[in-house]
């Protein structure tokens, strides 16, 4: 897709709005549906401010609904290339496509521990990490409590969030 100015997409409808960024938060239009209605967006920034505010205002079953959104890290949907896109590109630039069978056997048994422990998979912004990062992430995140580390998988969306909408959208200065 090319990258869109602000004013651009300040001009799509609601369904356009929603093909265009119904994934920048995974498997979750509802987050682009809701956002629509909060154009005319001034920026970038200000586009990403309120799907962080639509993201913190949700109660915590919300929250770990988003979060049930994505996949597991090189996981099933990973190695059946059922991934969207976005998540592919995402789990092969942190090297995830190119793990070693004990480093797969490592992250899976630790992606089910985490998510018989809080309900939903591990999350964490896979561009901003290389697989040895994300094993160490896992494994330290495997000690918090539900709810902090709901928070702490909402933050890691949000950053994944900022990535794929700046990747559609241009910078540029505020209108």
């Amino acid at each position: 897709m090319a990258s869109l100015a602000i004013a651009e997409v300040n001009k799509l409808d609601s369904e356009e709005f929603i093909e265009v960024f119904g994934n920048v938060v995974e498997n979750c239009k509802l987050a682009a549906a809701a956002v629509w209605s909060h154009k005319p967006f001034q920026d970038v920034d200000h586009l990403n401010q309120t799907i962080a505010d639509f993201l913190d205002a949700l109660p915590q079953k919300g929250k770990e609904g988003v979060l049930r959104c994505h996949p597991d890290l090189a996981g099933r949907l990973a190695q059946a290339g059922q991934l969207t896109t976005e998540s592919t590109q995402e789990q092969k630039s942190a090297g995830l496509d190119q793990l070693t069978q004990d480093e797969l056997s490592t992250l899976t048994d630790l992606n089910q521990q985490y998510k018989v422990k809080f309900g939903f998979p591990f999350v964490i912004c896979a561009r901003l990490n290389k697989k040895a990062a994300i094993l160490n992430g896992l494994t330290e995140r495997l000690k918090h409590g539900a709810e902090e580390e709901t928070l702490a998988g909402v933050e890691e969306v949000k950053k994944i969030c900022r990535l794929r909408i700046a990747d559609i959208v241009t910078s540029e200065a505020k209108l």
